[in-house]
């Protein structure tokens, strides 16, 4: 399965998230904001990024951009619950694969994964 970076500032989703995608059988390795996913990114190889758009310290606007840096080949999936943040993103959308919208299910946010990871093996 895949090595996931889930970057969000609320702790409660991103375990939600990161508990979800674990029962899919993938390694999942959490941040809580932007500057915290760099350093990981720096450190390790990850297959997929999951990254809240809003976020202190470094939004996933700025943290998507540095990690298409990084990692160029590692896709990139956004969420947001706010229709302005998906605005914000359409500029990155030639580095991110989707924006899920908030508040979602969890068959939901791992079909998201699936496909991100699906589209990036093809």
């Amino acid at each position: 399965m895949a090595k996931i970076l889930i970057a969000e500032d609320e702790d409660s989703l991103r375990r939600f998230v990161a508990r979800a995608l674990e029962m899919d059988g993938h390694e999942i390795v959490q941040a809580g904001d932007g500057a915290d996913a760099v350093d990981h990114l720096q450190a390790d190889r990850f297959d997929l990024l999951l990254s809240d758009i809003r976020m202190p310290v470094m939004d996933g606007i700025e943290l998507a951009t540095q990690s298409s840096q990084i990692a160029p080949d590692m896709p990139i999936l956004l969420m947001t619950g706010y229709a302005e943040q998906r605005e914000r993103a359409e500029p990155l959308m030639r580095i991110v694969v989707d924006v899920v919208d908030k508040p979602f299910s969890l068959p939901q946010i791992r079909q998201a994964v699936a496909e991100a990871l699906a589209a990036q093996a093809a």
